[in-house]
């Protein structure tokens, strides 16, 4: 397969292609975009696209893990550590929420799951670009908390992987079988602070309970 082989080259106009290939991507999905289309929105020529990306799944790949990890970065820069986590767990989930219930966050979930088969590293580089990196760093804050007392947790990974299961809680689902597309902010705080409640009723100080 060609994207198994191919490289992306990096230069003046990679980021004018990135933003073009985005907008038709989330606009017609990933069998659906047309690389026409893609080069003609972007201002560039065929051509000089198939010279930054040789292939179509290159370039979502590209796209899709790039926006990810902006996603991602935008996070991690807020994040402060020292906080407890009723104020950084509420934070973190209503950023993960906030993506898996965008736009962006729907259309890359449905085409990697789509092409799973025939284009299995799209997942797993999606993957590792975005949510990995959010997963680890609430690992790492949460071993931060544990050491000051604020939670006892036995497994960090497993415990930060329960946390955004418990963000995703109704309102995901909803959107992903497209019963609603758009939710009220009284919905999306209602979900994030029960995950916090449930997770601290768990993983709280034995002193709390």
């Amino acid at each position: 397969m060609p994207g198994n082989t191919a490289s992306v080259r990096r230069g003046r106009k990679y980021d004018q292609v990135l933003k073009g290939a985005r907008e038709i991507f989330l606009r017609d999905g990933f069998e659906g975009a047309s690389v026409d289309e893609i080069a003609r929105t972007a201002g560039v020529s065929k051509a000089t696209l198939y010279s930054y990306f040789p292939d179509k799944r290159l370039l979502f790949l590209e796209m899709a893990t790039a926006q990810c990890q902006a996603q991602a970065d935008e996070v991690l820069v807020a994040l402060d550590k020292s906080k407890p986590p009723r104020v950084v767990l509420p934070y973190i989930g209503r950023s993960v929420l906030d993506f898996l219930l965008s736009d962006m966050g729907q259309r890359v979930f449905r085409i990697c799951v789509a092409e799973a088969d025939r284009f299995p590293e799209l997942g797993a580089q999606f993957y590792e670009c975005g949510p990995v990196l959010v997963r680890s760093e609430l690992q790492s804050y949460l071993a931060a908390a544990m050491a000051r007392g604020d939670v006892e947790i036995d497994n960090l990974g497993l415990a930060a992987d329960q946390f955004i299961e418990l963000c995703k809680a109704d309102l995901w689902i909803k959107r992903l079988f497209g019963i609603h597309d758009v939710f009220s902010e009284g919905e999306i705080t209602r979900v994030i602070d029960a995950a916090v409640e449930t997770f601290m009723a768990r993983f709280g100080p034995s002193s709390s309970a």
